[in-house]
């Protein structure tokens, strides 16, 4: 064990010596290996911080909320015909109504109008100021208890608004920011288009994807009583949507959104929304659900299949980089065996056996693609770094990166490194110290 552990001492102290005297070779053999492994930690890096960022989103969602509608996402990425999902019967005020009345194990049902399909959308006029055109939908007083949703200033509208129809509104961060720099918004009067509404609260920033702008806080909220009275009247235009023409109010659903009791189970809740939605829609054993049931599992999942194609399209690529970088090393270490022939031929002369000739040059690999590893980490760690610096994107830095880099790095030496160590390891000594 002391002889291995001094052989071990000498190739390692060897390897140092020869990357140190021969830094021009060595840092064009790592080249490869630190644009590839910085590229693995950099995207790693800006990848995850995104991939975060969206499962915030469907944290919001609450673990047990349930979102039914006419189609969505679940539909699309089980490959469904959009021509067929256009043809479902459009959800509806009485459908909400109908699971409220007669579930057992909900606690508080939501109904959205103009929010889904083609939304509604209008500016929002406050003096001399106004928005782009945002979203406005119609809810229920249930809607901030639904969906979890934080109230910066004043307060939902209550049960009694909503009965009576009052034109009054709760802003989301956009319409408040364009509105009410610097102003209490409460209880002051705005325009919704050509319409009067007076504000009672001001909605808590929403996340956002990757924490751009992408319009998470655009939208306002009214009774939906409120919204039937000034959009309930949808016309049955014709229209093109995705390549399908449709009627306008095929593309105008309500959503409904669920909350299940404390002693229920979300399989519970979920088992009696489709029961009583399939028995309103009339639909035999043998038919398939007309209408989309979303959980945050659900949100979850579907965003799993995007998130782990994106990381084996980076495994992909790393590896591309990685394998070039393979490839230089193997090129360069070998013109390295070719340079020091005689200097082998003199260490197997003196009496160094094969495989200690072999341990050297591939212990040579693996140290300089290491360096190449740990530098590529660095860089890949410091370009995280600065974009969420200069852009404010969110970046996450995982150790199982770092990890992951390290052991490429080590594994790319050890096998682009093994035909140049067994090369010189199968030199004999006599043809090599006559080399020239």
């Amino acid at each position: 064990m002391a002889i291995r552990a001094g052989l071990l001492d000498e190739i390692v102290r060897m390897a140092f010596d020869t990357v140190r005297t021969n830094k021009m070779r060595s840092g064009l053999t790592i080249l490869g290996i630190v644009i590839g492994i910085t590229a693995l930690v950099g995207m790693t890096a800006v990848i995850k911080g995104f991939d975060e960022s969206m499962r915030d989103m469907f944290r919001e969602l609450g673990p047990k909320t349930l979102f039914v509608q006419k189609f969505g996402a679940v539909s699309m990425t089980q490959g469904k015909a959009f021509a067929d999902l256009i043809k479902r019967p459009t959800l509806s005020v009485a459908d909400a109504k109908a699971i409220e009345r007669e579930s057992e194990t909900l606690d508080r049902v939501d109904v959205w109008i103009g929010a889904w399909g083609i939304a509604t959308q209008e500016r929002i006029f406050y003096r001399n100021k106004r928005t782009k055109p945002l979203v406005v939908f119609g809810a229920t007083q249930n809607f901030a208890a639904v969906n979890f949703v934080k109230l910066d200033m004043g307060r939902f509208f209550n049960d009694g608004e909503v009965q009576r129809r009052r034109q009054v509104v709760v802003l989301g961060r956009t319409a408040f920011e364009s509105l009410f720099d610097n102003i209490d918004p409460l209880e002051k009067v705005v325009r919704i288009g050509s319409d009067e509404y007076t504000v009672v609260g001001v909605l808590g920033k929403r996340p956002s994807p990757g924490g751009f702008n992408v319009g998470a806080d655009d939208f306002v909220v009214v009774p939906y009583t409120t919204h039937q009275k000034f959009y309930g009247q949808v016309g049955n235009d014709r229209l093109r949507f995705r390549g399908v023409a449709t009627n306008a109010s095929a593309m105008r659903s309500a959503m409904i959104a669920v909350v299940p009791r404390e002693n229920a189970t979300r399989d519970e809740a979920i088992a009696e929304v489709r029961s009583i939605m399939r028995a309103r829609h009339n639909l035999r054993l043998d038919q398939e659900d007309d209408f989309d049931i979303v959980t945050q599992e659900a949100g979850m999942k579907i965003w799993d299949k995007f998130s782990q194609a994106i990381f084996l399209a980076l495994v992909v690529i790393s590896s591309i980089a990685l394998m070039v970088g393979g490839i230089g090393v193997t090129a360069i270490m070998t013109i390295s065996v070719t340079e020091r022939t005689r200097e082998i031929g003199l260490r197997k002369a003196l009496g160094a056996r094969r495989q200690e000739v072999l341990w050297q040059f591939l212990f040579e690999a693996v140290f300089l693609t290491c360096v190449g590893g740990l530098i590529g980490i660095l860089l890949g760690s410091a370009i995280g770094v600065a974009v969420h610096y200069f852009t404010g994107f969110p970046v996450f830095l995982p150790w199982w990166s770092f990890a992951l880099g390290f052991a490429f790095s080590a594994i790319v030496g050890i096998f682009f490194g093994m035909y140049p160590a067994l090369r010189a390891s199968r030199l004999d000594p006599i043809e090599a110290l006559r080399y020239e």
